[in-house]
């Protein structure tokens, strides 16, 4: 078990030192290339930073140096070769539900704007709206953003938005249109005959899983009452930390190198003592007794960090999934996301 993602952080640090050295005017229009939560781990690097060693600097350029040089344009233009590739890796149907995600930033340019915002801000925006528009535009975020989004509304209000969200079924590009007037220019429409493919049944699940143990047993009965199937087909589609079990003895060491000491520790905190001893099982004798110890010796933890930590450990887990390192037990052939 790695007890810190060194590969990680060595990035960052080193991408933040060629930031800083080359100035703040410079350092601005790279920062407008990034996504939000690039900036938000460059900008708590660069803060963090004080003194850095001259040499470490010269290495960084030099290194960034040698890495521009081998650079070239591959293709003219290339949003149409990601379609292609895709298409021809994946197939119509395939391709163009990665596509629609891939590309969709160029299409509707105001959900950037969103994604920049805190929680707080886009619930404020979103409160009086029609629990279909609030649901309509929160697909569009990171499934935690839009969970901790969630949070901030009435239990009432939540509930009916997490309804809609499991029974959408794409967004049509004319309604994308309607929602921009709704709020603002907030949303633009995007020109494209095929509607997005957002929402659905396993957006909610993914969404529930970063919503913590309360809420998300709230909102599941709520569905449930309205619609027995869906409440089942949200849960089927639900991954919880509990599930973890259910991944492979290879899967758990894959996922071990990626998760910090500290962090397993409070996770495992809210666990079962099954969950604990596998883990333990796939851990050097030494790791696991340390762990023990750490777990023992450790008081009481708030439920909010354990979640928040459970939470986290989740995130690692999809991305696992998706790159094929963590395979569910009982999974035959279908994915579990």
């Amino acid at each position: 078990m790695a007890s810190t993602n060194n590969t990680d952080d060595e990035g960052l640090e080193n991408a933040a030192i060629l930031l800083m050295s080359l100035g703040e005017e410079q350092a601005a229009e790279v920062f407008k290339h990034l996504a939000p939560k690039e900036v938000q781990r460059l900008g708590e690097t660069i803060a963090r930073l004080r003194a850095i060693p001259r040499d470490r600097v010269e290495r960084v350029i030099d290194s960034f140096t040698e890495l521009a040089a081998k650079e070239s344009i591959l293709v003219a233009d290339s949003n149409e070769y990601v379609k292609a590739v895709l298409r021809k890796a994946l197939g119509e149907d395939k391709a163009n539900l990665l596509i629609d995600r891939i590309l969709q930033g160029s299409d509707i340019t105001g959900i950037e704007s969103l994604k920049w915002m805190d929680p707080s801000s886009v619930a404020e925006l979103l409160r009086n709206e029609h629990p279909q528009i609030v649901a309509a535009i929160l697909v569009h975020l990171e499934f935690d953003q839009c969970a901790d989004v969630l949070k901030l509304f009435t239990e009432r209000q939540r509930n009916e938005v997490m309804v809609r969200i499991a029974t959408l079924d794409g967004i049509q590009p004319a309604a994308l249109r309607d929602l921009n007037e709704v709020m603002n220019k907030v949303l633009a429409g995007g020109d494209r005959g095929k509607k997005s493919s957002l929402g659905g049944v396993k957006a909610a699940a993914e969404i529930l899983n970063m919503m913590g143990n309360v809420v998300e047993t709230s909102v599941l009965d709520f569905v449930r009452e309205a619609d027995t199937d869906l409440a089942q087909k949200i849960m089927d589609n639900m991954f919880t930390f509990d599930d973890v079990e259910k991944i492979d003895d290879k899967g758990i060491q894959a996922l071990m190198k990626e998760v910090q000491s500290e962090s397993l520790v409070i996770a495992l905190k809210g666990s079962t003592p099954a969950l604990r001893e596998k883990i333990f099982r796939n851990m050097s004798t030494r790791a696991a007794e340390t762990l023990r110890e750490d777990l023992e010796s450790r008081g009481p933890v708030r439920l909010s960090e354990v979640e928040a930590e459970q939470k986290e450990m989740l995130k690692i887990i999809r991305r696992l999934i998706d790159e094929g390192q963590i395979v569910l037990a009982g999974s035959g052939d279908e994915q579990f996301v």
